[in-house]
Order: C-alpha cells, then sequence, then structure tokens
C-alpha cells in the first residue's frame, strides 16, 4: 500500500464508482498477474492501474468486488508463512480491512466460490474489458453457477458492461494527491536527464569511451536513490542516426562527439509515470544545422504550451505544433516551397510528415499512456470524413476534447531527418524531440518537468559544467 496515501482516498473513489453502477451493479477488478520472465523467475511485478486507483494494494492475485450500493470486498493472499519466507511479508484477508479500508477481506482462494453468491440476483456485472486475459470465460463460469439456481428463484444478471468507461472518466482528472506524487516524480526525471547529459559531456572531455548504456545507466541510479520503483518506461538512449527511431530502446551505440544524443525516459513514483525528452549535443556545444532543428522545435513547443489551457481543445497544441514546424522546415530547406507552396498547403497535404510523423501529446498519469478519452464525450456523435493525403485512407474526425483543469498531458514535438537525396546533407540523421509534462489550468498549463534546461543556451551551460 502506499503509505503516502491515505486509506479515505481510494474510499472516496471507490464509493464514486459505486454510485455509477447503477441499481443492482456489481463491479469485478482483478490486478495484474505475475509473468514468468525465465526459469524460475518472474518479470519484476506491477499491479494494475485500475485495481491500484481504487485499493491502493501492490500486492499480486488479488480482486476487487465492488457493489453499487458501496460495499466492497478485497480478495488477497492468505497468510502462508512458508511463502512469506521466499516472496516477502503479505497483508493478509485478516488485516485488509483496517490498512486499506475495505469493508471485507477473503482469501483469494475462496474467489470462485463467493463469486457466484455475490453474483446472484444483480442486475449488471461491470468488468475492464479486453484487459485481463481469461476473465471473460472465468465470469462466464461463474453466471453458469448462478444460472443453475434460477429454479430456486436466484436471479442472473442480464447485462454486462465495460468498466473502462466510469474509470478512464475518473483518472483523466488527477486530484491534488495524484499531482503531488506527479510533480515528485517528474522532478526526480529531471534530475536524472541532467546527470546524464554531464555525463556524457564529461566522458568525451576526458576521452573515455561512451556509449548509450552509460546514459541509461545514470537514469536507473537517479531514478531508485530518489526513491522511484521502476522506470515508467523502457528508457530510450539515442545517439546520432538512432534518434530517428521514435522508440528506440537504449543498446550499446557509441556516443561520439558533435553528434546529438535523445533521451526518452521517465521514472515512475507510487503509481505515477512521468515523461521527459530532451536531445543534447554528446559534447556539450551544438552546430550550427544542429542549432537550427532544435530552435525550431523548442519554438513549436513554445507554441504548443501557449495553446493548453483549459477550454482549449485536445488537438489544439498539436495544430499550433505542426503550423511552426511546417513553417520551419520551408525556411530552412527542408520542403522546397516551389514545389510545395506555403505553409498552409504543406498542412493540408500533410507534407511535413515525412519529418514530423506523430502527435504532439497523449495523456499522462498512471501509465505513461494514460486513459481516458481524446473525443468530447457531448459531442461523440459529431463527426465529419476526408480523405487522408498520406496514405488515402477515410478519417472520421470526431470532436476533440475539451481541457479541463486537472487534466495531465505531455507536449513532445520533435523533427526526425533521415539521410535522403532531397534533404540536404547538414540535416542528416539528426533527430530531436522536447517533451515536457503539462498541468492544464484554468490560466494555462504548468510544466512540472522543466527542473531539465531546455534552451539551447542553458543546455550548453549545464553541459560545461
Amino acid at each position: 500500500m502506499n503509505p503516502l496515501a491515505p486509506t479515505d482516498l481510494y474510499a472516496q473513489r471507490r464509493q464514486r464508482l459505486a454510485a455509477q453502477l447503477g441499481p443492482g451493479g456489481l463491479a469485478i477488478i482483478p490486478t495484474s498477474p505475475e509473468r514468468s520472465r525465465n526459469r524460475d523467475n518472474d518479470h519484476l511485478y506491477r499491479h494494475d492501474s485500475y485495481f491500484y486507483y481504487l485499493t491502493g494494494f501492490t500486492e499480486p492475485n488479488a480482486w476487487l468486488v465492488l457493489t453499487s450500493e458501496g460495499h466492497c470486498t478485497l480478495f488477497c493472499n492468505p497468510k502462508d508463512l512458508e511463502r512469506e519466507i521466499w516472496d516477502g511479508i503479505r497483508l493478509g484477508p485478516e488485516a485488509a480491512p483496517r490498512a486499506l479500508g475495505v469493508e471485507a477481506a477473503s482469501s483469494v482462494q475462496t474467489l470462485d466460490e463467493q463469486l457466484p453468491r455475490l453474483l446472484e440476483n444483480r442486475h449488471a456485472v461491470w468488468y475492464p474489458f479486453a484487459i485481463h486475459a481469461g476473465l471473460e470465460s472465468r465470469l462466464e463460469g461463474w453466471l453458469s453457477q448462478v444460472r443453475a439456481r434460477v429454479r430456486f428463484g436466484a436471479v442472473c444478471p442480464d447485462q454486462q458492461r465495460d468498466l473502462c468507461a466510469l474509470l478512464d472518466e475518473m483518472r483523466l482528472f488527477k486530484d491534488a494527491h495524484e499531482l503531488a506524487v506527479m510533480r515528485r516524480a517528474a522532478q526526480i526525471s529531471a534530475g536524472a536527464h541532467i546527470r546524464a547529459m554531464q555525463l556524457s559531456a564529461r566522458m568525451l572531455r576526458a576521452g573515455e569511451p561512451v556509449r548509450e548504456y552509460h546514459l541509461d545507466a545514470e537514469l536507473l541510479h537517479e531514478f531508485r536513490r530518489h526513491g522511484s520503483q521502476h522506470p515508467a518506461y523502457g528508457s530510450i538512449v539515442a545517439a546520432g542516426a538512432n534518434a530517428c527511431v521514435l522508440h528506440y530502446r537504449a543498446d550499446a551505440a557509441p556516443i561520439r562527439d558533435g553528434e546529438l544524443v535523445l533521451i526518452d525516459a521517465g521514472c515512475e513514483l507510487d503509481g505515477y509515470a512521468s515523461d521527459i525528452t530532451r536531445t543534447f549535443p554528446a559534447n556539450g556545444r551544438f552546430s550550427g544545422p544542429q542549432r537550427d532543428l532544435y530552435e525550431l522545435v523548442l519554438a513549436s513547443q513554445n507554441a504548443a504550451v501557449a495553446a493548453t489551457r483549459a477550454g482549449a481543445r485536445f488537438t489544439d497544441p498539436h495544430e499550433a505544433t505542426v503550423r511552426v514546424l511546417s513553417q520551419g522546415l520551408l525556411d530552412l530547406g527542408l520542403l522546397d516551397k516551389s514545389k510545395l507552396g506555403g505553409v498552409d498547403d504543406v498542412i493540408a497535404q500533410r507534407s511535413y510528415f515525412k519529418f514530423y510523423m506523430h502527435r504532439t501529446s497523449h495523456w499522462l498519469g498512471m501509465d505513461v499512456h494514460d486513459c481516458g478519452s481524446y473525443v468530447e464525450p457531448s459531442e461523440i456523435g459529431q463527426f465529419s470524413e476526408r480523405r487522408d493525403p498520406v496514405s488515402g485512407e477515410l478519417i472520421k474526425d470526431r470532436a476533440s476534447r475539451i481541457l479541463r483543469a486537472g487534466m495531465v498531458l505531455t507536449l513532445e514535438p520533435g523533427l526526425y531527418v533521415r539521410a535522403a537525396d532531397d534533404v540536404p546533407g547538414a540535416f542528416h540523421n539528426i533527430g530531436i524531440r522536447i517533451e515536457d509534462d503539462a498541468i492544464v489550468t484554468e490560466q494555462g498549463c504548468e510544466l512540472i518537468s522543466r527542473d531539465v534546461p531546455v534552451t539551447v543556451a542553458d543546455i550548453e551551460a549545464l553541459m560545461a559544467g
């Protein structure tokens, strides 16, 4: 259990969810299973985000059952002194109600016995669709036992509903506790980026060979040194042309004097992710073409920041970014004005897509690509159709989500210039992305990841020290 969060925080979330289940509703939420890595060894365990959001409980092999009346039952591993010698102390069902604030707790070994009784005389069963392999078939088994009792007057639920629809909307808006944890996670991650930047320049100045895994090690060290439980995702440490691979993983490539390094890395703290990207010169000094492209990406991010505020649309930061990048690509000669026309033509034809092929933002929270609809709920039935000029696909454009205070999203423009005959040689194999984490406020947005420098001057000053 997260010791920083009072149990009543999770109880309040459960009550809010219960109120949305409708008369006779019952929700079933399992946590994540343990997963085998190799013989006699599991992957480092990470709980299910929905389950943790409602319980604060981090042990594996646990389930939460919640009724529309607000009664909740936790199923968890029983105490077992022999297993606890090997795997660690278990909370156990006897201690769970007091420790977690749930009304009842039972051994998970009784789950198959108790679930049919809990489902009996319920009108609807809610669970997360298409997330937990085997859950649907297991539910069918429980429901079949309820149906076998209809001749004795039992009523079997006649509706199955997706619990993600309710929980996604709840998780989209972060409360004060969540925002405090996310600010701290971003602060830790910013320190890790600084540490990696400085090591790169220091080792190159000393004439020592530097590889991507050296910088990855600095990130991990700083994450754990400050109490982070895990990286929020596989860290990207990409040297030189590797930065043009969007989901490149930190590997063994050499980091060379004169090249750029792109690091996309963030820690997870108490169940919440951070997500920061910085691109910097390995030796601490930008070359002319590197600086030109970097300044363009930073200008596009500044435009995205200015467009992020309560009342704006989720797509507004992306559209602001695309306009700045498109104009800059024309100005720098990466796009040919004589063939493509002006900035509006570049945007209409998506000519920028060769160099910028991803969106500018995603939700951030317990998951690094957090849950929550990107379509405005009140306008979901409204859409227009268009033919994509790049793929030829028929696209349905729906009304983008209206940003509201308490939402958290990333702002991460980039440019990725691969070597090609129609691209000026000075820009070949340069990949740049700048990413910060933003809390939407009524006045604009709060960038919680700016403890790591972002301007050319500040990066060079940091790496010179």
